[in-house]
């Protein structure tokens, strides 16, 4: 007996079933959604560079705090990081780079997303 053409042929990927904003959650760039490295992207974001301790005041945060969150930000290439000094004085500052704008365009898309199919359901 012939196939019918409407059958999907089994290399084919099958399509994506719905799924409920809960399972969309755990998709959320977990760099990003960390609470203090949300801020540090933020801040970044609406700035063209900010200083170790101008981050640290806005967050209201600790140096060590600042340190291990801008590191992961780095390492994932969404923050770079230029050191150097002000007089005798160390000057450690940050800019967002091209990929952490669109991981956190990508990471505002999907929350926007999640709160429409939250409302919505």
């Amino acid at each position: 007996m012939a196939k019918s053409n409407t059958a999907r042929r089994s290399d084919a990927p099958a399509p994506a079933p719905a799924r409920p904003a809960q399972h969309r959650a755990t998709e959320l760039d977990r760099v990003i959604h960390e609470r203090m490295r949300l801020g540090i992207v933020s801040a970044l974001a609406v700035n063209d560079s900010l200083t170790f301790n101008e981050l640290k005041r806005l967050l209201e945060t600790t140096d060590g705090n600042i340190s291990v969150h801008a590191r992961k930000l780095e390492e994932a290439g969404y923050v770079a990081c230029s050191k150097g000094f002000d007089g005798r004085v160390p000057r450690t500052e940050y800019r967002i780079t091209p990929l952490g704008r669109k991981a956190l365009e990508r990471y505002l898309d999907h929350m926007e997303a999640l709160i429409r199919a939250t409302r919505e359901g």
